[in-house]
C-alpha cells in the first residue's frame, strides 16, 4: 500500500522543513512562521483545493523516487558479512522485535537491546564512560551536539550501499550535512493525546495543558524528557524554545509548580499502554505512540497544540568506543533497506527517511491524524517546527528549572 500524494505533500514538507530548516538551505513551503525561522526559498503553501496541488504531488513523487545526489559514491570497503552481536541502545519500544529478528536471520548477527527513555540519558550514559554500545539512537540536535562533542564516529552512512535509498530531503541535514555521521531512523512530533470519552472538552494548546481540566487532572502524564516539557512549557507562557530570558523561566517555574499536584506520572515509557488502558486520559505523547495507544483505545485523539509543537528526527550513528563497528555498519545498512524501514514504520507508527519505504506501510498509517498532519495544521503559523540545540545560557536554565520540577 502507498501513502497517498496529498499526505506526502504534507510529509514531504514537514520533513523538508525538519531537515533543512536550520542550515542555509531549505526547500520547505510548510508555514510562514517556520519559514521566519529559517533561511527559505518560499513557496505556496500545498492545499486540497487549490491548483497547486497537481504540480507539488508531481514534486513530492519524484523526491520519493529520486536516487541520492550525485557525488554519493558506494563504499567498496564495505564488510559484507557478519557474525556475532551488534550492541543496539535504542529508545524504550522503539523498534520491533520482529525486525531484529529478521535482521539476525539475514546476517547471523545477534541484537542485544539495552534503551533509554531521554536524548540527555543517552548523553549522560557516553559521557560517563560508557562504550559497550555499537549503535545508538540520538535525535537531531542531540546528534550535532555529540559530533561537537566528538563522541561518534565518521562512518560516513551514505556511501553505504543502501545509502542511495536516503530521501534527498534527508542527506544535507542541519545536524550532519552530507550524512558523515548519522543514517535517518524515524521522525515525528510531540503533541498531546486525550481520551475524548473521558475529557469531552480536550486542550487545544500548551497553556491548556498545563492548566488542565477537571476530568484529566490527577490522571495526566508528562515525558520525562527535559527538553520537551521545557520546550511545552517555554510556549505555555508565550515564550519560545530556548529562550535566553531569565524572566520566561520564571514563569515557567511557577507554570510547571501549580501543574505538578495534577501529574500523576512523569515517564516516558510505558506510555502507549498507560494511555490505551485508561489508565491515564490525557499524555504529552509523540505522534507514533499515539497511533499505537489509539489502536487499543479508538476513543483517543492526537491534539496539536496551537502554540507551537516540536518536529524532531532520530538517527543511526556509531559512538567512539563501539567494538563490533562492521557489525554496527551492516546493521545500518540492512535498516536502510526499504522493505527493512517500512516493516519498522508499522510498528512505531512513524514515518521514516528512506525512499520506497511506503510500500510497505499498513493502510492504518493513511488514516490516523496522529500521523497524517492534517494540512490546516501543516500551513498554520503554529505548524511543528524543528527546535535546534539550546545556546548553554539556555541550557543551564533548562537543567535548574527541570531540577525544581523534578524534586
Amino acid at each position: 500500500m502507498r501513502i497517498s500524494p496529498l499526505r506526502r505533500i504534507a510529509l514531504a514538507g514537514v520533513a523538508a522543513t525538519l531537515l533543512l530548516g536550520a542550515c542555509s538551505k531549505s526547500s520547505s513551503d510548510t508555514t510562514a512562521a517556520i519559514a521566519a525561522a529559517t533561511e527559505t526559498t518560499a513557496a505556496p503553501a500545498a492545499t486540497e483545493t487549490t491548483a497547486a496541488v497537481s504540480a507539488e504531488t508531481t514534486a513530492a513523487i519524484a523526491a520519493e523516487t529520486a536516487a541520492a545526489p550525485a557525488g554519493v559514491a558506494a563504499d567498496p570497503n564495505f564488510p559484507t558479512k557478519g557474525s556475532g552481536e551488534v550492541q543496539l541502545y535504542n529508545w524504550t519500544d522503539y523498534i520491533d522485535p520482529k525486525v531484529l529478528e529478521t535482521f539476525t536471520k539475514d546476517t547471523g548477527i545477534k541484537v542485544v537491546l539495552s534503551t533509554y527513555d531521554s536524548n540527555e540519558t543517552l548523553l549522560a550514559k557516553l559521557q560517563a564512560g560508557g562504550t559497550g554500545y555499537d549503535v545508538i539512537v540520538p535525535s537531531d540536535y542531540m546528534v550535532k551536539q555529540m559530533i561537537e562533542l566528538g563522541l561518534l564516529q565518521e562512518v560516513k552512512p551514505s556511501t553505504f550501499p543502501n545509502g542511495k535509498n536516503i530521501k534527498p530531503n534527508f542527506l544535507d541535514v542541519y545536524f550532519d550535512n552530507g550524512r558523515n555521521y548519522t543514517a535517518p531512523y524515524m521522525y515525528g512530533t510531540t503533541g498531546i493525546s486525550v481520551d475524548t470519552a473521558k475529557v469531552p472538552t480536550p486542550p487545544k494548546s500548551w497553556a491548556e495543558f498545563f492548566n488542565p481540566p477537571a476530568e484529566a487532572a490527577g490522571k495526566l502524564g508528562i515525558l520525562n524528557d527535559q527538553v520537551e516539557v521545557i520546550h511545552a512549557a517555554l510556549r505555555a507562557v508565550g515564550a519560545k524554545p530556548c529562550s535566553e530570558d531569565v524572566a520566561d523561566y520564571e514563569k515557567v517555574q511557577t507554570l510547571l509548580k501549580e501543574f505538578k499536584p495534577k501529574v500523576q506520572v512523569i515517564n516516558s515509557d510505558g506510555v502507549i499502554d498507560r494511555m490505551g488502558s485508561g489508565e491515564q486520559v490525557m499524555h504529552m505523547q509523540w505522534n507514533g505512540a499515539t497511533h499505537r495507544s489509539k489502536l487499543q483505545k479508538s476513543t483517543l485523539a492526537y491534539i496539536y497544540p496551537s502554540d507551537g509543537m516540536t518536529l524532531w528526527q532520530d538517527n543511526f550513528a556509531i559512538p567512539k568506543g563501539a567494538k563490533n563497528v562492521d557489525n554496527a555498519k551492516i546493521f545500518i545498512n540492512w535498516m536502510m533497506d526499504p522493505k527493512s524501514i517500512g516493516t519498522a514504520t508499522n510498528f512505531v507508527g512513524y514515518d521514516n527517511g528512506i525512499t520506497g519505504s511506503d510500500a510497505f506501510f499498513d493502510a492504518a498509517l493513511n488514516t490516523d491524524p496522529a500521523v497524517l498532519i492534517p494540512a490546516e495544521v501543516s500551513s498554520s503559523a503554529s505548524a511543528p517546527s524543528p527546535v535546534p540545540a539550546c545556546s548553554q545560557k539556555a541550557v543551564d536554565l533548562y537543567d535548574k528549572v527541570w531540577t525544581g520540577f523534578k524534586s
